[in-house]
């Protein structure tokens, strides 16, 4: 039955145009956007992960220019040890060259200073940003190194930060010095003798090595307080021993940032050595001695009659008067102007020359691991624009065909419309 009241033909036509008008409007985003998500209307979930996704790569890009800093950083330091180590090895050489009688060792002793104010310059300038690599004699907490961001890492709980630590290798000239604040080692098996903390232990010679152990700490492994200081004295000498100590400086260590007992046991070792050696004079090495071994000192004496002395090792703890040595602290003591100088020299530069070569190595080590982790992140951050895209990009080819078939049912539907509107007319004819 016909109506004039109504036309259904037409109201479906109408719907139906309606319907594809909408779904070519949303065609059309997709081409202008391109994008298949372009909104949280669209999908709401895929548009929450895209969103969290696309956070993470706008984090991980500040986190290469983190890393970018931190090699810059790095690479500065590094060229400074490696320069320094050149120098020492030069100084090497002029020490060498003194070892000769016949020359005139006051000229290259001149030369040796002034490739030592060289070596002082290069560790002020070797700094990026104010940021100084080659100097370690702060003693607040964490300055021993500085903290590069690398990374973030997220979980189900959410997003943490991940850091690359790069230590500060000391090249410093400066001597160490220990305040006042004098404490107890801690535990009565930390002291040599066993039965009381400070207490001297009297290492007397006979036919057999007397010895005498000093514990650190807990363990190897445990850290110390930057500034704390750490001295060995010699007292109540008799016979061939050693000579009495005349204040806590003459063997000693302070600890800087991030050392551990370990370190403590052999550098205090080390000073105790170098003490002896030098009062006894060439040849008379290695008869008494100390021997680090984790974060315990064993103490030997010589196994000859007469060499008395007793030994007293206290801690000090951190005071404002107390003054963290450089590395290379022991450069500023070599003087080749004596035959004994000049042999004490030649022993002297090739430790200087390995804690160089050690620094330099250490900031290679390094800077190689932050290349690494910025060529991962680079790979990552493509990655993760990769499978954003996926999740959200439109497919243009799709797109295309679509838009251009919905074009067609477009036509379609606005003629079956026109066709549908003129029905009513044929309604006329029958009243003529």
């Amino acid at each position: 039955m016909s109506s004039i009241n109504s036309n259904p033909g037409a109201t479906a036509a109408l719907q139906t145009l309606k319907a594809i008008n909408a779904s070519m409007g949303d065609t059309q985003m997709q081409i202008a956007t391109g994008k298949k998500v372009a909104s949280s209307q669209d999908n709401a979930a895929v548009w929450a992960i895209s969103k969290v996704m696309e956070a993470d790569v706008q984090g991980f890009r500040k986190v290469s220019d983190s890393l970018s800093l931190g090699q810059a950083t790095i690479s500065v330091a590094r060229q400074g040890a490696e320069t320094v180590t050149e120098l020492l090895t030069e100084v090497k050489g002029k020490i060498v060259a003194a070892q000769e009688e016949n020359v005139d060792r006051a000229k290259i002793q001149t030369d040796i200073d002034a490739l030592r104010d060289q070596i002082s310059s290069i560790v002020s300038a070797a700094q990026f940003n104010g940021q100084a690599m080659l100097t370690n004699t702060d003693q607040t907490a964490g300055s021993g190194g500085i903290n590069v961001l690398s990374s973030l890492n997220r979980t189900m709980d959410g997003v943490t930060s991940s850091d690359i630590r790069v230590s500060k290798q000391d090249l410093g000239q400066g001597q160490s010095s220990i305040g006042s604040g004098l404490t107890a080692l801690a535990g009565a098996a930390n002291d040599i003798t066993g039965t009381g903390d400070g207490a001297a232990a009297t290492m007397t010679g006979n036919a057999t090595a007397p010895t005498g152990t000093t514990t650190f700490g807990a363990a190897a492994t445990t850290t110390v307080a930057a500034g704390t200081g750490f001295s060995v004295e010699i007292t109540a000498t008799a016979g061939n021993g050693p000579s009495n100590t005349a204040d806590r400086n003459d063997i000693s260590y302070v600890a800087r940032d991030g050392d551990t007992m370990e370190d403590v046991a052999a550098g205090l070792a080390a000073a105790f050595n170098k003490y002896v050696s030098d009062d006894l004079g060439a040849g008379n090495e290695g008869t008494i001695d100390a021997t680090a071994s984790g974060n315990q000192i064993t103490f030997t004496g010589a196994d000859q009659g007469g060499d008395n002395f007793s030994i007293t090792v206290q801690q000090y703890d951190p005071d404002a008067t107390t003054t963290i040595g450089g590395g290379l602290a022991e450069l500023g003591n070599i003087d080749v102007t004596t035959q004994a100088g000049a042999d004490s020299a030649l022993a002297e530069i090739e430790g200087l020359i390995q804690t160089s070569i050690d620094a330099a190595a250490a900031f290679g080590s390094a800077e190689m691991r932050l290349d690494t982790q910025k060529d991962f992140v680079s790979g990552l951050t493509d990655a993760l624009k990769s499978g954003i895209g996926t999740l959200v990009d439109a497919d243009l080819e799709e797109v295309s065909a679509k838009l251009q078939a919905q074009q067609v049912q477009q036509q379609l539907a606005m003629q079956a419309l026109s066709i549908a509107n003129r029905a009513p007319q044929s309604l006329l004819s029958l009243f003529r």
